[in-house]
């Protein structure tokens, strides 16, 4: 039986991780080292693993240390900014009320960070026959770069989990599948001249507007005979710009252009290969360029990674977390999460935690205190587990 009320210590536990300040700009530090410190009171031991500048870092801890395998709880630290958004309460302020708790990262996602590491003495005390790891990472919200290291370091460390469920807002449905977001940037070398002189320059500007014209053929395409993934609000892969840079001076043919774009590729279609495309593309617009200038050309960044996720109804930790849930459903989600590393690793996932995403980012984010109340009993649930599946 489902509790319908959050236990006193969980939601305070919750209030204090949304006052802290982890914008993925900053330090998370601040919260690690709580939950670190929360863990120690237990004598868990918990491994951090750092950015290069040592500014941020990742937790992994073991919970039932010794158990042959173990079940991942995985959460981002790392929260968007809210510069420019209408608030009508402070971010930081973890404001209870109507039935909601208010901040930003209360949804997304410390609400279930705190939910799970509020359930450590009732794991250590578990008599299942798994063990839970604690996975908190760093840097999710710009690329999903510190679960990359702490994967590799879980590697290294000769730590094969059963399962990940990662604890982003889903309603407490557990969803199988979500888009990937691969993203990058364009840098368009051209060659300078007085817009009078145009036979003699190559219009960095124009160049790239080719390109930025083969990305939009390619989201046509998409739309128009991609084969369809139901379930998902854009049941086909999607390709876009999202910025434009260029030029100095109406009477100056520009010599630099810079643009960002984005693919969110069905989990089903290859995004490495839409890249591909792109950059064929470009190539094949060089060598008119270099005729006039030999260094002008296309150069390509990486801005972030990130696979899509595709599990299965039929995957046992799925068919754990709608049995700790109380449902028989399953979703997709339309955002990136974690899921796609872990399971890329060879971890069996699953994406479950409360709240919504439609709260998420949004001025006056808020988790409802129903919401952390039933992943409080999805956790509990989860100590008293005897086989997964």
């Amino acid at each position: 039986m489902h509790s319908t009320s959050v236990s006193p210590p969980a939601l305070e536990l919750a209030r204090a991780m949304v006052a802290v300040n982890t914008v993925s700009a900053n330090s998370n530090l601040a919260l690690i080292h709580m939950i670190r410190d929360e863990l120690a009171r237990f004598g868990v031991a918990s491994r951090l693993t750092y950015n290069a500048d040592k500014t941020k870092a990742n937790l992994f801890a073991t919970l039932g240390e010794g158990k042959p395998a173990g079940v991942i709880l995985s959460g981002h630290t790392d929260t968007v900014p809210w510069d420019g958004q209408d608030w009508s309460t402070d971010p930081l302020a973890a404001q209870v009320k109507d039935g909601k708790l208010f901040g930003r990262g209360s949804a997304d996602m410390k609400g279930f960070i705190a939910m799970a590491v509020a359930q450590a003495g009732r794991f250590l005390e578990s008599d299942a026959p798994f063990a839970v790891h604690f996975a908190f990472s760093y840097d999710e919200e710009v690329g999903c770069f510190g679960v990359k290291e702490l994967i590799a370091d879980m590697r290294e460390a000769g730590i094969a989990p059963l399962a990940c469920i990662v604890g982003e807002p889903t309603s407490m449905v557990p969803a199988i599948a979500h888009k990937g977001v691969y993203r990058y940037r364009c840098c368009v070398r051209g060659k300078a001249a007085h817009s009078s002189l145009t036979p003699q320059s190559v219009n960095a500007i124009e160049m790239a507007a080719r390109v930025v014209g083969r990305v939009r053929d390619m989201a046509e395409d998409f739309e128009r005979s991609e084969p369809r993934y139901d379930g998902f609000d854009v049941p086909f892969s999607t390709s876009s710009v999202g910025q434009f840079h260029g030029g100095i001076a109406d009477n100056v043919v520009p010599l630099d252009a810079e643009f960002h774009y984005e693919f969110r590729n069905l989990p089903t279609a290859d995004a490495a290969a839409m890249q591909a495309q792109v950059v064929e593309y470009a190539r094949s617009l060089e060598p008119a360029m270099q005729r006039v200038a030999p260094d002008a050309g296309f150069r390509f960044e990486p801005i972030c990674e990130v696979p899509g996720f595709l599990g299965s109804a039929d995957d046992g930790v799925t068919r754990l977390a709608q049995r700790l849930a109380g449902t028989r459903e399953t979703t997709l989600v339309a955002f990136g999460t974690e899921a796609g590393l872990f399971h890329r690793a060879g971890i069996p996932t699953v994406v479950c935690g409360p709240g919504s995403i439609m709260q998420a980012h949004q001025p006056d984010e808020y988790v409802s205190l129903e919401q952390l109340a039933r992943c409080e009993s999805f956790l509990r649930d989860l100590a008293a587990v005897k086989e997964i599946g």
